[in-house]
């Protein structure tokens, strides 16, 4: 007997193919930029983005709106789903 194809997952209106990641839309918010969503073999997972422990003083959000960070620092998104 032959395995099934992995299957799609919906979230809200929309389908989402395994293994696609994609950023939640949530009515009145719109996309949720800190939040990253993935598909696996028909089950919706979501993680929010981790931040370090900021340690400065006057933190600044430019670079990386989803965690603070010392004035002068490079900005780096890292995500483990």
């Amino acid at each position: 007997m032959q395995a099934d194809a992995p299957r799609a997952c919906r979230f809200g209106r929309r389908w989402y193919l395994n293994n696609e990641s994609w950023h939640p839309s949530v009515p009145p918010f719109g996309e949720m930029k800190c939040i990253l969503c993935w598909c696996v073999s028909g089950e919706t997972h979501c993680q929010r983005q981790e931040c370090p422990p900021s340690a400065c003083a006057s933190p600044a959000t430019r670079d990386n709106p989803c965690c603070a960070k010392c004035r002068g620092e490079c900005s780096a998104h890292t995500w483990a789903p």
